[in-house]
């Protein structure tokens, strides 16, 4: 299983965005998948329309009294599953702390999905605590937004010193830019500046557009919603750009949702979209 961590320091930047139709499109491409959605604000679980686990609390998971499997929602999406956020996850570090090796505890947690799931992305929520320090250690992909402007070019140079300083040298770092205005010459300079200072960066390049604010509207993924909408091709050329990094065995096309497979399993309302958004 891999692990592709969606983060970054800054907020407002379009991870969970990024996150849930990535994740949308690593199901498609034929990958059992699963988000994990590590963000107190849900934002991933609304869209996906789901709700957290009842007693699903931070503190419960990390000392073993939940066990990852059982909170897994099936979205209603082929191959594509859910861990829904809970509001407790706010306190997520401070319980990390009190625990040996607080930094891989999100690794060893994701044992337990290793034989179910091909991909597994986790969407982090902004700024550095303990738990963005697990996602990181835990990750072998690092996703990261990145809004055209100076501080966030020097965020994400600082966090590329962070990953050196702590060795983790197979952590793969894939910067790309987000909410992009080219009509705007700040944008254009630094984004140019920028790729040639930082060549990991991917060549696509998500623009500012109303349709993909209104996903949330929608509740679904962009490829969901309007598949042959601009926009949902932006970021299906951004994950084709991903996948090739996975580095892993052809996807299996005849797999199914795990949690959607079994008898019984709690399953999201099915995808009737709020808002269309238009092709």
């Amino acid at each position: 299983m891999k692990i592709i961590a969606v983060t970054n320091i800054k907020g407002g930047v379009g991870k969970t965005t990024a996150a849930v139709n990535l994740a949308y499109l690593c199901a498609a491409s034929g990958r059992t998948t699963l988000l994990w959605d590590l963000d107190p604000q849900g934002s991933a679980t609304y869209i996906l329309r789901a709700e957290a686990h009842e007693e699903a609390t931070v503190k419960k998971l990390l000392a073993g009294k939940r066990e990852l499997p059982e909170l897994i929602l099936a979205t209603g999406y082929a191959g594509l599953d859910l861990l829904p956020a809970d509001f407790s996850y706010r306190n997520f570090a401070v319980h990390l702390a009190q625990h040996r090796h607080p930094t891989e505890r999100l690794l060893k947690m994701s044992r337990s999905l290793r034989e179910i799931y091909d991909v597994l992305f986790l969407d982090s929520p902004a700024g550095i605590s303990l738990l963005s320090e697990n996602v990181l250690r835990a990750a072998d992909i690092a996703v990261v937004p990145l809004v055209p402007t100076p501080l966030s070019v020097r965020m994400l140079v600082r966090l590329q010193e962070f990953i050196a300083a702590e060795g983790w040298t197979d952590l793969a770092l894939l910067p790309f830019f987000s909410m992009v205005d080219r009509r705007r010459s700040l944008h254009r300079e630094l984004i140019d500046s920028t790729r040639a200072q930082l060549p990991m960066l991917l060549a696509t390049e998500v623009p500012y557009r109303s349709e993909i604010e209104r996903m949330t509207l929608g509740r679904a993924p962009l490829a969901a919603l309007a598949p042959s909408s601009e926009a949902a091709l932006i970021y299906a050329a951004l994950w084709a750009e991903i996948a090739l990094r996975l580095d892993d065995e052809p996807p299996s096309a005849s797999r199914a949702s795990p949690v959607a497979a079994r008898k019984g399993a709690r399953a999201v309302t099915p995808r009737n979209a709020d808002y269309v958004l238009r092709e």
